[in-house]
């Protein structure tokens, strides 16, 4: 049977428990938080008052915060993106809409009320160059994006696992810093996103885990395959208008090390994470690749953390088209 059989198999197989992970990882539409929640109530009468109050208190805000915050919702509005990747994946069929799809889309109808109240919030804040910033996220929809893993759910999942525990650090030191300055309002939109991404990591990781236990050999190919080619993250193919695809999601990383929300070490901390959770160490009854695959692993974490020790992040702030440093 090939690899893309078994996987298909695999994937069958965990489908029959879809309905219980959507149960205990996502929460029903009415009972869930919405951004409407967090944000000015446009209806009422003090609207414009509270609008006033968070205009007043963004100003204390510094630079790095603002591009970091912009990337982030940038990062989230281009959901589309991929929830139309992750609709290709092997044992994922949207045609006859099986279990796996609608997973899909109700982490997507989650996922998407992220980016619905960060561009709210930016946009209230009169700090931003809104009209940017949408032109910067139809391009990262239009660009799509390439995440290294092809149609194999095994490498997705472990991307996933990943990427949703390396947005929870992100948001939720945005929360620590935004309550720093002040910001308890956006501190606690931040908590809440922060909140969704660690539930989702708990999800796509238990997937990992489950795949394990039933194909631990090609499981651990898959995790080595993906940790030798690095974690690249959703808007990588990130631009500000009048670019090609070029080094802005490197400027935006640049930004979000600065001031210490998302840094080289935190990457390597996810990796640790990642081999203790699926407990790389006691797996047994591996290939001989598998178990080469296994102690690359068990080693990746230190080495990583030695060449992350060298990165040196430039001093200077680039300067967004989002981000107009005359009004920060």
């Amino acid at each position: 049977m090939s690899i893309k059989n078994i996987r298909l198999e695999v994937m069958q197989f965990l489908e029959k428990n879809v309905d219980s992970f959507v149960d205990q990882y996502l929460i029903p539409v009415e009972k869930i938080w919405q951004p409407s929640d967090y944000l000015p109530n446009s209806e009422g009468d003090n609207f414009f008052e509270e609008v006033k109050e968070l205009r007043e208190i963004a100003k204390d805000l510094p630079y790095d915060f603002w591009v970091t915050l912009v990337g982030d919702t940038i990062t989230e509005e281009a959901l589309p993106t991929y929830e139309s990747w992750l609709m290709d994946v092997e044992g994922i069929d949207n045609v006859e809409r099986n279990g796996w799809s609608k997973w899909i889309r109700q982490w997507t109808g989650e996922e998407n009320r992220h980016g619905d109240m960060l561009n709210k919030y930016l946009y209230l804040s009169g700090r931003v160059n809104m009209r940017e910033i949408e032109m910067t996220t139809q391009h990262l929809i239009n660009d799509g994006f390439d995440i290294g893993t092809g149609t194999d759910p095994y490498k997705n999942f472990v991307y996933t696992s990943f990427q949703e525990l390396a947005t929870y650090v992100s948001h939720n030191r945005v929360a620590q810093m935004a309550k720093k300055y002040g910001d308890n309002k956006l501190s606690k939109m931040c908590k809440m996103i922060a909140g969704d991404e660690m539930r989702h990591h708990h999800a796509y990781s238990e997937f990992v885990t489950r795949i394990f236990e039933v194909d631990p050999s090609e499981m651990m190919l898959a995790f080595q395959y993906m940790m030798k080619q690095k974690i690249v993250m959703p808007a990588h193919f990130l631009r500000e208008s009048g670019q090609k695809i070029s080094t802005a999601f490197e400027q935006f990383s640049d930004s979000a090390q600065r001031i210490g929300v998302y840094t080289a070490h935190d990457y390597v901390e996810i990796m640790q994470k990642l081999v203790d959770k699926w407990e790389i160490d006691k797996m047994s009854g591996l290939t001989d690749e598998a178990e080469k695959a296994r102690d690359y692993l068990m080693k990746l974490p230190a080495r990583m953390a030695r060449i992350s020790d060298r990165i040196v992040v430039p001093q200077e702030s680039h300067i967004f088209k989002w981000v107009e440093p005359a009004k920060i």
